[in-house]
């Protein structure tokens, strides 16, 4: 008899790819470095060389393992840790979506912009998918575009992108249906790369906080109705908010 949705059967069968393709993943990587070690490595906060591994191999392990649950999800994942990617790849030193569209409005096109603009078009097509409501569709939109900002916003030391992911995922869990899958797929690929990014040996990068934000964002949308949309989509805004005005200020001191 198949389990219903939501039972630990379905549970499992989501956390465990997300772990296992994330974790294989960053062993590839770490073993091949396509074009070379120096290529993927950065300095960390602290000084210390680290690799860009977990990033790629979080947001290919997380896209693949959400696809089974929602091909949508799947798609916006993999978009988010696209648009990450680019940034690691192309990315200067600005800070803040003000920054971005001022750049933006003079020609620019920064890495940042094609952020802004490709993670929030994912998010509403995974939203378009996931709701039938024209505004649940747009609030889960901003929920998924906003989660994976939210996630990126907190990467500034090591583990804090993925315990934040552990601890907005985890109460999805008990919701049942595709939303506790899409949890269980959030956890997953947060586990995997919490040990080395602990340890300092491995980072996320853009890539891989946007990546799991974005799974993290389309399992609250998955999870909730229109009154949890709104109260998810305010708390995301409002983090944006206050990042961009934290960026702002410490551009000016």
């Amino acid at each position: 008899m198949r389990p219903a949705p939501g039972r630990p059967g379905r549970r499992s069968r989501s956390f465990l790819p997300a772990v296992a393709l994330t974790a294989a993943g960053q062993a590839l990587l770490r073993a091949a470095a396509p074009g070379g070690r120096g290529r993927w490595e950065r300095t960390n906060h602290a000084g210390r060389p680290v690799g860009l591994y977990a990033g790629p191999a979080a947001a290919l392990g997380t896209a693949v393992a959400a696809a089974r649950v929602s091909p949508a999800a799947g798609l916006a994942v993999l978009a988010a840790g696209a648009c990450g990617a680019y940034d690691d790849v192309a990315g200067d030193d600005r800070r803040g979506f003000r920054a971005h569209l001022r750049a933006l409005r003079h020609g620019e096109v920064t890495s940042g912009a094609v952020k802004l603009f490709g993670i929030s078009a994912a998010g509403l097509a995974a939203g378009h998918v996931l709701k039938e409501r024209f505004v649940d569709r747009v609030l889960a939109g901003v929920v998924i575009a906003g989660a994976a900002h939210f996630v990126n916003l907190v990467d500034v030391r090591p583990g804090r992108a993925a315990g934040a992911v552990l601890a907005l995922g985890a109460p999805g869990l008990v919701r049942g249906g595709p939303g506790a899958e899409l949890a269980a797929v959030a956890l997953g690929g947060a586990a995997a790369v919490l040990p080395g990014d602990l340890g300092e040996h491995m980072m996320l990068g853009d890539t891989g906080a946007h990546a799991l934000g974005a799974v993290s964002g389309a399992a609250a949308v998955a999870c909730n109705g229109r009154a949890g949309l709104l109260a998810h989509a305010a708390a995301v805004v409002a983090a944006a908010v206050y990042g961009d005005r934290v960026s702002a200020w410490a551009r000016a001191l």
